[in-house]
């Protein structure tokens, strides 16, 4: 019974693991978003990469772009963090009862 307990808070451990790299990916995305939108305030115009083609484009479109990306992306934090306390929680929990059963022997 314990080790399926290890094991389990093994895999919670794993999971805050990769959602901690996610949180840290869609952060470092956030940033660069940020910063471009604060190049882009003082232009009318530039350009955006689309496959392999550069495009000119009014920085209007461009900034209602990064902003719906940036939108979503916060959207994605939020869903990590609900995620990332619901598991820290089981966690916590399933660690208190191990500790309590090794006390018990």
């Amino acid at each position: 019974m314990n080790e399926e307990k290890i094991k389990t808070l093994q895999n919670y451990e794993y999971n805050l693991q990769q959602l901690l790299m996610q949180k840290q990916q869609i952060q470092s995305n956030i940033l660069e978003i940020d910063n471009a939108l604060k190049e882009l305030e003082n232009s009318n115009d530039a350009y955006q990469i689309i496959g392999s083609v550069l495009i000119k484009k009014d920085s209007k479109d461009i900034i209602n772009s990064l902003n719906e990306k940036k939108e979503l992306l916060n959207i994605r934090t939020e869903a990590i963090n609900k995620q990332e306390k619901t598991i820290t929680e089981k966690a916590s929990a399933l660690q208190k009862e191990v500790m309590e059963e090794i006390k018990e022997k």
